[in-house]
């Protein structure tokens, strides 16, 4: 029997003749209905016919997650007064429950995703809802994508409709061809705000880890909500691991405390979508119940602030969830959940002030994941670099290069980036590309059972508590009792069904294990360094955990690894060991052979490595290395460590600054010698020197003063002029030829004062003036001046009043300008004349 009365509540009934006329106008829709307005239960339900007397036609509802898949279809089967499976149904992967008279199938984005590379024309089915779009979750962007596609060539009488809670609404309707937007107005009630920072400053969180002191907190916050308010408290944590330690600190509270995840078993999961039965509750849970579940009885949020993204870090191959600050739009989602049924309260465990400076919305997925799925998903649709698909935001092309990296080297793609027979194969196992190349090649040598439970252990990591040792926790999944063992056995027998029966030639056990983390993850093959640390292949650092049994393996399959933020090296969080046999084995594409003649540690190292990736593995000396390789090396030396590195006299250098003074200058044809200057042209003015040169020594031993006349503009003629337009001295009245340094902003001519006695304007080189020192008789600075007349006018008196007394045996002339300049002292220059 229809529960009328339940469908009759739901907000967004209101919105549905708006949602139809749109459909059956343009095919296409975005609909935005706030939580709890039955957008999930009610419109489906509604475009199938199966209430309001419409015409009967099939839906698919696509769900970012399986637990919302799940919950979505009971609850509209509930709705129909039936179970699961018969006009309402729901597949995620490895659970399936329809009938032959399922009307309505609830599907997780994936499930959807490989329906269509099956199936492009969705045969059979009229209307597609994919659901809580706003999360941006990739595969759900990846769906949307192709059943654009779809309309456009295949078949244009499907709709399409974009549902969520929140979005950017206008973005969407614009990606599905200017579709109308059609808006659900929500009962919201009214949810009161407390800032709930802790009282004592906690590290931000970095990598999967959480300051403990703010799990605390949270605990915290948990309680003093149970005592101040009344009704059921959603707790919102950033992942399994942090709901485990939460629900630790929260032993002795008079409320039942459940937890809620993607991890959660399936009768966990419906004990809390079902509701009290009598006591309060405390439910911790992740990002799952923002939007995608109604959770009964919640008068009470508190909010961590924190949430799980995935990161990239392609530099390094690693990829791995990190913990960030939630956006702006998931408080909102989050503090929504507390006036779903009635008034309710929000315990926000950060400040105000720290509110405004939070992102306003979580990152596309399609920013910052690994894209080897989705480029794999691209390439057999027919569009390798995914530019004809309709998507907001385009995938970043360094992420893609990555990805079509990764592809080719486990011959998913070829050359061109054409989907393979084999990828074809990959792309259909439900697996990340990596993980589906472990199944397929581990099969043939482990055999496929043993293959589908590696595989199956590293498609959802195993908890914490099952240590990092990947052939360890293989043995406790294999003899566990909890969730995660459950899940577990079902995806091996999954996999196990995809490859058929397979054999192979018998492995010990953890060898075999190892080898299939290494064929999933060849660039994280690492070889020990001692102390517990590690070198991958790709070149990344690595560290054990201290106590860890991995310290003492020559050589590890690292699984999963993540970096700390400000952090040189990895943390090993799941491994295998290995020997380098199978890391030959299973990284043999990255094995090189071969000279390396390259600038290291201050020289010349010639030598022929044998090397794995970044993993050196056998080193011989080079006795007789190529010329040209030596010059390359000895030039790298140049740009590393500069010009220095060759012999430079005072001459020399003061040349270099006089070619530096004439290009600041008059320009070309004088040449620069800067650094940078002086390297890009190495060939043209340290040969033959150079091409004779073996290592730093032979530099060391090259003139550069000679060298660097080679740069001189000999071919124009003006290099004659090098005397006379930058001279090295200057001859002053006394007669005394005076060096000019040229290493400053202007050119400086130091000389005794009275050597320029008669000199009326400022000496001048290639029109400019000198900066003159004058000189005291004992050669100590007396004056500066660029304007010489000028200083014998306004500043000799003050200078002649101070040094007459101190050197009074030299001549200090009233009227300099007009004396006779000398060097002697007043006695001497008597005589002279005499």
């Amino acid at each position: 029997m229809i529960r009328t009365d339940a469908l009759d509540q739901l907000p967004v009934r209101t919105a549905l003749p708006a949602l139809e006329r749109a459909l059956d106008d343009r095919g296409t829709a975005v609909l935005c209905a706030p939580p709890g307005t039955g957008k999930t239960t009610l419109v489906p339900l509604v475009l199938a016919g199966l209430v309001g007397g419409g015409p009967v036609r099939r839906v698919v509802v696509a769900e970012p997650r399986r637990i919302a898949a799940r919950a979505a279809a009971r609850r509209m089967a509930w709705l129909l007064g039936e179970r699961a499976g018969e006009r309402v149904g729901f597949t995620v992967r490895g659970e399936r429950v329809v009938g032959p008279g399922t009307v309505i199938e609830v599907v997780t984005t994936g499930v959807l995703l490989q329906r269509l590379q099956r199936d492009q024309e969705l045969a059979g089915v009229d209307v597609v809802i994919v659901d809580e779009c706003h999360e941006r979750h990739l595969d759900a962007d990846t769906v949307a994508a192709f059943l654009l596609d779809v309309r456009e060539t295949l078949r244009p009488e499907l709709r399409l409709v974009a549902a969520s809670a929140t979005t950017d609404a206008a973005g969407w309707a614009r990606l599905l061809g200017d579709a109308p937007v059609v808006e659900a107005e929500g009962v919201a009630h009214p949810v009161e705000v407390v800032w709930a920072p802790p009282a004592a400053p906690v590290r931000p969180p970095h990598g999967m880890r959480v300051d403990p002191a703010l799990l605390a907190h949270v605990a915290a916050t948990v309680r003093r909500a149970l005592a101040e308010r009344d009704g059921d408290v959603l707790c919102f944590l950033p992942g399994v691991g942090e709901i485990g330690r939460v629900a630790g600190q929260l032993a002795g509270v008079d409320a039942e405390v459940l937890q809620v995840h993607g991890r959660a078993p399936a009768a966990v999961q419906d004990a809390v979508l079902a509701g009290s039965s009598g006591g309060r509750r405390v439910v911790l849970a992740t990002s799952v119940a923002e939007s995608s579940l109604t959770v009964p009885g919640v008068r009470v949020v508190v909010d961590s602030g924190l949430a799980r993204e995935p990161r990239t870090d392609h530099a390094r191959g690693l990829s791995a969830l990190t913990t960030v600050r939630a956006s702006r739009a998931a408080g909102r989602q989050r503090a929504g959940r507390a006036g779903r049924e009635a008034p309710g309260a929000v315990y926000r465990c950060w400040t105000e002030a720290e509110d405004g400076r939070l992102a306003a919305f979580p990152s596309p997925e399609i920013r910052v994941a690994d894209l080897a799925a989705f480029a794999l998903q691209a390439a057999c649709w027919g569009d390798p670099d995914a530019s004809g698909l309709a998507l907001l935001d385009p995938p970043p092309a360094g992420a893609m290069a990555a990805a079509r990296e990764v592809l080719a080297a486990i011959g998913a793609v070829d050359a061109e980036g054409r989907v393979t027979d084999r990828g074809v194969r990959m792309s259909r196992l439900g697996l990340h590309p990596r993980l589906a190349r472990a199944l397929l090649d581990g099969a043939g040598e482990v055999g496929g059972l043993l293959a589908a439970e590696v595989v199956a252990l590293l498609s959802e990591e195993p908890p914490r508590e099952y240590g990092d040792d990947l052939a360890a926790a293989l043995r406790t999944a294999r003899r566990g009792g909890d969730g995660y063992a459950a899940r577990w056995r079902q995806e091996v027998r999954r996999l196990s069904a995809s490859l058929g029966g397979v054999f192979a030639r018998e492995r010990p056990q953890d060898a075999a294990v190892g080898l299939v983390a290494a064929l999933a993850f060849p660039e994280r093959v690492a070889r020990a360094r001692g102390e517990g640390a590690f070198l991958m292949v790709s070149g990344t650092g690595a560290l054990t955990g201290e106590g860890s049994g991995l310290r003492g393996a020559p050589w590890l399959a690292v699984a999963v690894a993540d970096r700390p933020a400000h952090a040189a090296s990895a943390r090993v969080r799941l491994a295998a060991v290995v020997d380098e046999g199978t890391a030959r084995e299973a990284a043999g594409h990255l094995f090189r052979s071969g000279d390396e003649v390259r600038w290291a540690d201050g020289d010349v190292v010639a030598r022929r490595v044998d090397r794995l990736g970044a993993v050196e593995l056998a080193v011989r000396p080079l006795r007789d290395p190529a010329p040209g390789a030596v010059r390359e090396a000895l030039v790298e030396g140049l740009r590393r460590e500069g010009p220095g590195l060759l012999r430079w006299s005072r001459e020399s250098e003061q040349l270099r600054q006089r070619l530096a003074f004439l290009h600041r200058e008059l320009g070309e044809p004088w040449p620069d010698v800067s650094d940078g200057a002086l390297l890009e042209c190495a060939g043209q003015w340290l040969e033959p020197e150079l091409s004779r040169a073996r290592r730093r020594a032979d530099l060391a031993r090259i003139d550069a003063g000679q060298a660097l006349r080679r740069l001189l503009p000999w071919a124009t003629g003006e290099a004659v002029r090098l005397d006379e337009l930058a001279p090295e001295r200057i001859e002053v009245p006394s007669g005394s030829r005076v060096r000019v340094e040229y290493g400053g902003a202007q050119p400086v001519l130091a000389v005794k004062l009275q050597e320029l006695f008669g000199l009326r304007e400022t000496p001048r080189v290639a029109g400019v003036p000198v900066l003159v020192h004058l000189l005291s008789p004992a050669g100590r600075p007396a004056a500066v001046t660029a304007d010489l007349a000028s200083f014998w006018r306004d500043g000799y008196r003050a200078v002649r009043a101070e040094l007459r007394g101190r050197y009074p045996k030299h001549p200090w002339p009233e009227d300099p300008a007009t004396a006779e300049a000398t060097r002697f002292t007043s006695a001497r220059l008597r005589r002279g004349q005499g």
